[in-house]
């Protein structure tokens, strides 16, 4: 997927997240280990929810913003689009979590760079938002990865 603007970007991340929520879900039916199987179904919800609320969020967005051109404002293309499926059945808690983040702090990298970079204020505005949705779940991410480690 090509990124010139804004809405692009939020596609991106939309999409990104979706597969997350259904490469974690087929590999939750597949996996042996209980907890790690706990935390891909919730891994799976959350991220399914998540690109839901993107969603919303870019139908409720100002137009002018969503078109507004950011290429040359990202320092790189977002790592993830168009990747297959990790095989999250073959890896334990940790690993699973380690990617999980991974992925997460790509994003908020991204969101970071293009709020501190951007002109326009909706779109400074819009980035805010995102950012401010991605810090947050990714903190509830953290909380419940917490718990399952503590089962």
């Amino acid at each position: 997927m090509k990124i010139e603007r804004f809405e692009d970007l939020i596609d991106w991340t939309r999409e990104t997240h979706g597969l997350l929520a259904r490469c974690m879900a087929h590999s939750s039916d597949r996996h042996a280990e209980t907890r790690a199987k706990w935390l891909l179904v919730y891994l799976a919800d959350h991220e399914r929810a998540l690109a839901e609320t993107i969603g919303k969020i870019e139908q409720h967005a100002d137009p002018k913003a969503l078109h507004t051109w950011i290429y040359d404002y990202l320092a790189r293309t977002p790592v993830l689009p168009n990747q297959a499926c990790k095989p999250y059945e073959n890896m334990d808690v940790d690993e699973i979590s380690r990617e999980i983040f991974d992925v997460h702090n790509q994003v908020l990298d991204l969101y970071r760079s293009l709020a501190r970079r951007a002109d326009i204020d909706g779109a400074r505005s819009l980035a805010d938002d995102l950012l401010q949705l991605e810090e947050h779940e990714t903190m509830r991410l953290a909380q419940q990865v917490g718990r399952i480690n503590e089962m």
